[in-house]
């Protein structure tokens, strides 16, 4: 079987295709976002997995589920995912919708962890230099992991900079130990 990230992909991006060229994005990306937190519980999950439903039996009940809250086009795309039984793909479809987003307004999130609370100077900081490292708007969450002793860890997309000091002793103890 394949992956979910596979199955989504030409689904988010037909998705974001139409409403990119609609000129609504925004609007897709919360519609996609309520089904897709919709598709997550676990008794939503449970209907999705159902063997016994056929796909329209899931896709009818599943839209009753989202009643009014979605456009007709959300609708139709949902529709076709009811028919593919691939409503359960809609976190994953969320996802990489929300990713080619970004990348369209040039738009990276960056996750920024450190042993103690981050002035917002320092935040701030960090985003700029790595908004000009990387060409983008760069939006910083921040989070304390007390194990990293000192420094930071910074997570934008797949990149990862390890500058805590935890990080660092276990680099040397590599070192040492080769």
């Amino acid at each position: 079987m394949a992956e979910p990230t596979t199955l989504a992909r030409p689904y988010a991006k037909a998705a974001f295709e139409y409403a990119s060229e609609k000129g609504d994005l925004d609007s897709w990306q919360a519609q996609l976002q309520l089904a897709a937190t919709v598709s997550a519980e676990p008794r939503v999950r449970t209907l999705l997995d159902d063997p016994a439903l056929t796909a329209a039996e899931q896709g009818e009940q599943f839209g009753c589920l989202l009643g009014d809250s979605i456009g007709e086009q959300l609708g139709n795309f949902l529709a076709l995912l009811a028919a593919n039984r691939r409503l359960v793909l809609l976190p994953h479809i969320l996802r990489q919708f929300d990713a080619l987003k970004a990348e369209r307004e040039r738009v990276i999130e960056v996750q920024v962890v450190s042993a103690f609370d981050l002035p917002a100077d320092v935040s701030e900081r960090i985003a700029a230099a790595l908004g000009e490292r990387l060409h983008r708007e760069v939006m910083v969450s921040s989070a304390t992991d007390a194990s990293l002793l000192g420094g930071v860890l910074i997570r934008a997309g797949d990149m990862v900079i390890d500058g805590s000091v935890r990080g660092r002793l276990n680099k040397l103890a590599d070192a040492l130990t080769n």
